[in-house]
Formats: C-alpha cells, sequence, structure tokens
C-alpha cells in the first residue's frame, strides 16, 4: 500500500510572507485616516477657540489680533502642521448681540507618512461663529 503524503513544511511561513505586507499597508492606511480626522478636528477647534476669544475682545481689530494669535497656539499645540495658514474673520456685525465668526484654512502635507508615499498636501477648512454678549459693557462709556 502506498501512500501519497503531502508535505506541509514552510506553508506557515510563505503565508506569512504573503500577508505581511498586506497588513502592514491596512496598519499605514489606518495610520493616515486617523490622522486626517485629528487634523480636521484641530482645525476645527482652533476655528472655535479663535471666534470665542474675538467675541470677548472690545474691538473689531483687537477681535482680528486675537483670533489669529489663537488659532496659531493652538494649531502649535496641536499635531498638524500647516504649510500655509489663512485664518478671516468677519466683524461686520461686531457690535453687542452681533456676531463675529473666523474662518481657518490650512493646507497640510503628510510628507512625513513615507512608507505610505502620500503626495501634495490635503486643505482642512473650519468655520466657527460665536455670539457677542448683549449686555457686555462698552469700553468707550465712562460713568
Amino acid at each position: 500500500m502506498i501512500r501519497n503524503i503531502h508535505r506541509q513544511d514552510g506553508a506557515v511561513s510563505t503565508e506569512l510572507a504573503v500577508l505581511t505586507p498586506l497588513l502592514i499597508g491596512f496598519m499605514l492606511l489606518v495610520v493616515f485616516a486617523g490622522r486626517v480626522v485629528q487634523a480636521e478636528g484641530d482645525v476645527a477647534n482652533a476655528a472655535q477657540e479663535a471666534a470665542r476669544a474675538a467675541s470677548l475682545t472690545a474691538s473689531p481689530r483687537a477681535a482680528e489680533e486675537a483670533a489669529v494669535a489663537t488659532v496659531s497656539a493652538n494649531l502649535a499645540a496641536g499635531t498638524i502642521s500647516c504649510q500655509q495658514l489663512e485664518v478671516t474673520v468677519d466683524t461686520t456685525t461686531f457690535t453687542a448681540g452681533g456676531r463675529v465668526a473666523v474662518t481657518v484654512t490650512c493646507d497640510a502635507g503628510f510628507s512625513d507618512l513615507v512608507l505610505l508615499a502620500v503626495p501634495g498636501t490635503r486643505t482642512f477648512t473650519a468655520t466657527a461663529v460665536e455670539v457677542i454678549d448683549t449686555y457686555r459693557a462698552d469700553s468707550r462709556v465712562t460713568p
């Protein structure tokens, strides 16, 4: 009686050699997706904080300065590095009970993810609006 024995020596190592690059690629894509979500959150948070800071100032000029400083500080503390940053402050209704809007546009590159070879940059934009307190004190009025 002759038996036909199929040997499977090395089958596991072959499977591992085939699956390892796929698993690494999948993990890198997860890291990239996480970085994109984090960048979107950082830009949205910076816009919200900037709008709040701008709404607490006494003049439109001070609102613009506060917004730009707040965006810069927030993005510097985060994980995103903007290659080009634009902060637009809308103070057309900057009065008690009015509104101030801040739009942040950040062009971020992901070149630090070398293994993924992500080309170019991606633009993240967020807008936040804050209401200016109706009962705030007017600094121009002296008692």
